[in-house]
This record gives C-alpha cells, structure tokens and sequence, in this order.
C-alpha cells in the first residue's frame, strides 16, 4: 500500500507539471513548424562551408529556428556533414537545434523564471563559441577525416529518415506569402506531428523523471549533496556535476527542464542548472550513436570537448548573471499546482490543444501516417535511397497545392499505390 501510495504521489506530479507546460509545448513546437515549413535543409547546408564566424553564425540561428529533440539534431548533423557542410558549423547547428529554441525557453521561463531563459540564449551561444576553440585545437587532421569516412558509410540511425525529410514549401515569394500559401499549412502540420513524435518520448520520460525524484528524494538530500549551505562550494561544484547527471539521468531535450526544475529547488547552483539543460547532447545513448556516426575516436573526443564546454557555459553564464543581480535568490521553482483550475493555464491549454487536434486531421488526411515510417531509420529508408532513388510522391488529401508541397520534397515516404 505505501508503495502504491509514493507511485501515485509521484504520477500526480508529473502529471500536474505536464499540464503546466503542455500549451507552451504545443506554442513552441507550432512556431519552429512554421520556421521549417519555410526553409529548406538543402540552403542550410550551402550556408555552413567552413568553420568561420559567419558560417558558425549562420548555423546557430538556423538551429536555433529549426528546434527538434536531440536524437534528431544528431542526425541531422551528421546528414549536413556529408552533404559538405563543415563538422564545427553542424555541431554548433546540433546545439542550437537542441538548446537554443523557443519551446525551450517559455517552458523555463514558466517553472523556473525569466533569468533561466535569458541563461539558456546567454549560455547557449557562449558555449558554441568555447566549441568552435577548442574543436579548432583538438579535431582536425588524422581523426577528422576518419570521422568523415564513417559517416560516409551510410549506417542509419534510429532518427535518421526524420532528419533527411524536408517538408518546406517550395521557395517563391516572401516568406509571410510562403506561410499563407494553400500548401502551408499541410507543410505545417507534418513537421509539426513529426517533431511532436520525435520528442515525445523524451518529454514523458523527463516528467515521469522529474515527478519520482520531487516525490521520492528529500530536498534535505540534494541540499547536502549541492552544498546549499556553502554558496562558493555550491558555485564551483554545480556546473561540474550538472553534465554528469544529465549522462546518467538518460533525459534529453525539453524533457530535462523538468527534472532541471526539480535540481534547481534541491540547491544546484544557477550554473550548474544551466550546465544541466545544455547537457543532452551527451546522454549515454547519444553517445552511441556519436560512435556509430564517427567512429569511437571521435565519440570519445566530443564527449570530452561537449562536457568541458557545457561546464564552462554554466560558470561563464552564473559569473556574468550574479554582478547584475540576475540570480534568483530563492529556490523556488513552480513545478506543480495541485489540481486543474480555471486558470490562464486552463483556457491556454483548450486553446492549444484544439490547434493540435487540426493539426493532427491535417496531418492524417493529407496522407500523413506513413511518413512515420521513416522515423525507424530501415536500411530501406536511410536518406541516401530516399534521396535518390525515391520519386516525389503526392500527399493525399490535400488538394493540388499539397501535391505541389509533396513535389519540392527531397524525398517522401509514400510511395506509389500506397
């Protein structure tokens, strides 16, 4: 019985903090849909040639506007590097992809405050500036190249024919007059349904996460282990430990800001928080693929490279942040509310979701659903045949600007008769 009790306490948790944030979820991932709708991955990878200021730029602001889940932006990182784009600018466009990104900061600025957003486009680009130094140090010669003949290789990923789909609409016109075409809103919804399917799991497991350690684990105990009570010790051990927990803690995305939440009103410091968040790009299964994608040599040195950047973000951002009084002096996050209330919260969420739901018949009716096939990454989907050997199909359902949308497609899932 008491065991059934903590479950519940903790499910009730979690689900209080999902219909917290479940509008802005929804808000963030409607807006980069229609950032994506309207540019296409073929210009990205023209744009990021080398490794130079303006290359590194470039690929930040077209990450920060093209968010997905981590395991996306992974592959399609290694899918801009084969196609000629420079490994400096795809992983600076990797991490702005994951943490750089709207739905991102109004999620912070909802359970934990304004400063935490603010962190999140302060840290995030100071950090892709200590990546492009140190990668110009320590990855180049002998083991870039060998890191580019195993991505040459074709090996797919478990998101790889979700990161070689490009769904934009076909380039003509401004880009207001490109999002108010009739194919616009198909494009929409496909990438809006198709993200929401990338990340889903990562949110769920990130609030399930979240819930069993607000409702198992004594702030009393994360208070010790923080040094709380010692405000340099706390400083100087946050961003340290903040990566290794988000390593073990296998969360990634939008799915850790929960748990960051619950860190946060356990006595992390603010650096540590925002080493924490930036950390996702370093989970264990992450890993992995690293490995896959370029071999163990550069697995290992992106570890090294990432974890030394992401613990540098958090001291840099906290050193800048605590002058200007921008540290919250309290560690008081709003994590939960018990109930559901007629709130603000309460008619953005109805709101929101009715927009999911159009979406969602969108989706399916313009022929949708197999397209979700490609998120598994067979050896009959890696963007390689899909980029060559598939012809364009026409999305059903949706009238002949859909199938104008189906034709500027690198590739699509649906093949003929189906």
């Amino acid at each position: 019985m008491e065991l059934l009790r903590a479950v519940a306490h903790a499910l009730a948790a979690a689900g209080s903090m999902t219909w917290e944030i479940t509008w802005a979820l929804i808000l963030g991932f409607f807006l980069s849909s229609a950032v994506q709708a309207v540019v296409r991955k073929s210009e990205v990878t023209r744009l990021m040639p080398d490794g130079s200021p303006k290359s590194l730029a470039i690929a930040t602001g077209l990450g920060a506007a093209s968010s997905s889940c981590s395991y996306a932006a992974v592959a399609l990182a290694r899918s801009l590097f084969r196609k000629g784009a420079n490994f400096t600018a795809a992983m600076a466009f990797e991490i702005a992809s994951t943490n750089l990104v709207i739905e991102m900061g109004i999620i912070l600025a909802l359970l934990m405050g304004w400063q935490f957003t603010l962190a999140e486009f302060v840290g995030g680009p100071l950090m892709i500036v200590f990546v492009a130094v140190l990668f110009r140090l320590f990855v180049r010669g002998r083991l870039l190249n060998a890191a580019r003949g195993q991505a040459e290789r074709g090996v797919a990923g478990s998101m790889e024919g979700h990161a070689a789909m490009d769904m934009s609409i076909p380039a003509e016109g401004s880009l207001w007059r490109r999002l108010r075409s009739p194919g616009a809103f198909t494009a929409v919804s496909h990438i809006f349904v198709m993200e929401w399917a990338a990340v889903i799991r990562d949110i769920v497991l990130g609030l399930l996460i979240a819930g069993a350690f607000m409702a198992w684990v004594p702030e009393s105990s994360l208070r010790v282990f923080f040094f709380a009570g010692h405000p340099l010790a706390a400083a100087v051990w946050g961003p340290l430990v903040g990566p290794a927990l988000a390593v073990i803690s296998f969360v990634c995305s939008i799915g850790n800001i929960p748990l960051a939440a619950v860190l946060w009103n356990g006595g992390i410091s603010f650096g540590g928080v925002v080493s924490f968040i930036f950390a996702d790009l370093i989970i264990i299964p992450i890993l992995l693929i690293y490995r896959k994608y370029y071999g163990t040599a550069m697995a290992f040195r992106l570890f090294g490279l990432f974890y030394v950047t992401m613990a540098a973000a958090g001291y840099a951002t906290e050193l800048i942040f605590q002058p200007l009084g921008l540290v919250p002096s309290e560690h008081a996050a709003r994590i939960t509310e018990p109930g559901i209330h007629w709130n603000y919260t309460t008619w953005l969420n109805i709101v929101f979701l009715l927009l999911s739901a159009a979406l969602l018949v969108r989706f399916v009716r313009s022929g949708g659903l197999p397209m979700l096939t490609m998120m598994g990454g067979s050896p009959d989907t890696t963007p390689d045949r899909a980029e060559h050997d598939q012809p364009a199909q026409t999305v059903r359902g949706a009238g002949p600007a859909a199938e104008q949308h189906s034709a500027h497609h690198d590739h699509s899932p649906v093949r003929p008769g189906s």
